[in-house]
């Protein structure tokens, strides 16, 4: 009898993980929350989570909740970057890359004009 091949990684659709971590960063009271969608724009990624955070200790806490979270999930977790000073920290899950900003630092970079064509699949409404 042959077995069945357990997949390394879930195979759930980088939808389905983006609906998740809008859903984590927004129980630890992340804000400004923007998703973009980038199939077809790039070849790096499927989506961009862009999210703002209070302070450097709610920066590192919203990415040790996703990380912790996608982990759990069996996502596919290549990297954490920037948790350090937490200015700019980035989460990469390969199809889909968590961008968690001080306010003033996503001001200062302004992601969302990179992609100013891509679509937005998601925006928090304003607090």
């Amino acid at each position: 009898m042959i077995g069945k091949i357990e997949k390394k990684y879930s195979t759930v659709s980088s939808q389905e993980k983006v609906a998740k971590i809008i859903e984590w960063l927004e129980a630890k009271k992340a804000s400004d929350v923007v998703v973009l969608d980038l199939e077809g724009v790039n070849a790096f990624t499927d989506a961009v989570v862009i999210a703002t955070a209070k302070s450097v200790r709610q920066a590192k806490a919203l990415a040790d909740e996703v990380s912790m979270r996608a982990k759990g999930e069996n996502y596919e977790h290549m990297r954490v970057e920037g948790k350090d000073n937490a200015q700019w920290v980035l989460v990469d899950l390969n199809d889909v890359i968590v961008n968690i900003f001080q306010e003033d630092v996503r001001d200062s970079f302004n992601l969302e004009s990179l992609w100013a064509d891509a679509k937005v699949l998601y925006k928090s409404e304003a607090e």
